[in-house]
């Protein structure tokens, strides 16, 4: 008689990969936030610096709001050791917590709206007006955040848009069936009024916005990235790691940038 075999070792299977727009789709159906009420979830971005640079990262995170290239007036600050979810901010260690932009694609979903998140990219900013998106990174092509790949890039210059009005910044950009203009209109009104201050352009109907082309039927809405100011501190010198889409997080967990 032949021998028996041993039975062949069952191997793991391979954990498939996760682009960024399947993350976004994760994310966005689960953000509840109401501007209007201040309530619920939104999604986060989470950045860690060095301790001793928490006060000059307050002072730039103000200046990014009056500048209008942060997404919102909120943020959270995290303390060496303070635990988030199943993090703990490493000693010597300062957290920030922002909202993402992607919260918008939750706040358009929740409203019924046909939306599809584009990408991420660079934009070419004059006399403080957004000119136009000179790089892109498409979510659907990319597993890792298009802005922190950006960003590791050193191809902003926020620092002097802030000062003189003229540089590049970075933004993403999503397009909306036209048939949720009124809609969108109102969201974005809403959010206006309740400190967001992220709003780069709303295009037409089958109008390219910034340069970037939408599908018909579709008009594109662009905002800056969450992480300009994160990237404005990495222009500063100050060494900062950004993880995006970090998850969710209750609104009122986070304090207004102007009360620090």
């Amino acid at each position: 008689m032949a021998p028996r075999r041993a039975p062949a070792e069952r191997q793991p299977v391979p954990r498939a990969l996760q682009f960024i727009n399947d993350l976004i789709g994760e994310l966005a159906t689960q953000v509840t936030y109401d501007p209007v009420a201040n309530t619920g979830t939104v999604i986060y971005n989470l950045s860690l610096i060095p301790e001793e640079h928490l006060e000059s990262a307050i002072r730039v995170f103000r200046q990014a709001h009056r500048a209008g290239i942060s997404v919102s007036n909120r943020v959270r600050f995290l303390l060496p050791g303070e635990t988030l979810g199943a993090f703990t901010v490493p000693p010597a260690t300062s957290g920030i917590c922002t909202i993402c932009t992607i919260t918008l694609d939750g706040l358009l979903i929740r409203r019924g709206i046909p939306i599809h998140p584009i990408g991420g990219g660079l934009v070419e900013v004059e006399d403080r007006m957004p000119r136009r998106f000179t790089h892109m990174v498409l979510y659907e092509a990319t597993t890792i955040d298009p802005l922190e790949v950006l960003v590791a890039q050193d191809l902003t210059s926020i620092c002097r848009m802030m000062k003189e009005g003229k540089g590049t910044i970075l933004g993403n950009i999503r397009e909306c069936h036209m048939e949720g203009e009124a809609l969108v209109e109102g969201l974005l009104d809403d959010l206006g009024r309740h400190g967001f201050t992220g709003i780069l352009d709303v295009g037409a109907p089958n109008v390219p916005l910034l340069g970037v082309p939408v599908n018909p039927q579709y008009f594109g809405v662009a905002m800056v990235g969450g992480t300009n100011p994160m990237a404005a501190l990495k222009e500063r010198g100050i060494p900062v790691v950004t993880k995006a889409l970090k998850g969710l997080m209750d609104i009122r967990e986070m304090g207004n940038i102007q009360d620090y």
